[in-house]
């Protein structure tokens, strides 16, 4: 394992981190009750997400490679990856699309029948899995031959601990701009909605340009 490797791990860790910013960035702007506790989970999720997805593409194409060779291997990760960009996509529209629209209709209740949008562990995990499911496709890479049996362990590794540490940005950064804001948690709900509706298509763009 050389430097060279390292560093193209660490710059696909930053690229994949990139997802999960903008969702702890949404979250941040959206949660009124977040606090350190609640933070430090939402990261670590994201982090563990990020992780997991890259070592199941890579393991996923190893197995396939084992059963029926390499070719059917590279054609496992090609459409493991088409499959999962589009996943993503619907899965990350849906939720800014939905953000979006309770944000638009919380605006126009009366001031005494608006609700919160507060913390839920439930909602945390699925938004890790949503903002995580196309890092699928970076196992495919990992196993290209950037990583074996041995370092992807490694390699997923450090992409858990950058995508938490960036994570923990993006919550910080949230609440920043909801003290601008002035707590107006509506237009926050607004602004992380159309976050991710931005991420969903970024998703797409970004896979069948390569950018």
């Amino acid at each position: 394992m050389t430097l060279e490797i390292l560093l193209q791990i660490f710059f696909l860790g930053i690229g994949l981190s990139a997802d999960a910013f903008s969702v702890a960035l949404t979250d941040g702007l959206t949660y009124k009750d977040i606090n350190v506790k609640k933070s430090f989970f939402i990261a670590f999720v994201f982090g563990f997400m990020q992780a997991l997805m890259p070592l199941i593409g890579f393991w996923l194409v190893e197995v396939v490679e084992i059963i029926a060779g390499e070719v059917a291997g590279a054609e496992a990760g090609i459409v493991t990856a088409k499959v999962v960009t589009w996943l993503a996509f619907a899965l990350l529209l849906f939720i800014g699309g939905k953000m979006l629209i309770e944000s638009i209709l919380e605006m126009r209740k009366p001031k005494e029948e608006k609700k919160d949008r507060l913390f839920s562990i439930k909602e945390v995990i699925f938004y890790g899995f949503a903002t995580a499911i196309d890092a699928l496709a970076a196992g495919v890479a990992l196993h290209a031959g950037l990583s074996d049996q041995t370092t992807v362990w490694l390699h997923t590794s450090m992409i858990l601990v950058l995508t938490f540490s960036i994570s923990l940005v993006g919550l910080f950064l949230g609440k920043q701009i909801v003290k601008l804001l002035r707590g107006k948690y509506e237009i926050s709900g607004i602004v992380g909605g159309i976050i991710l509706i931005l991420l969903a298509v970024w998703v797409v763009v970004s896979h069948y340009t390569g950018i």
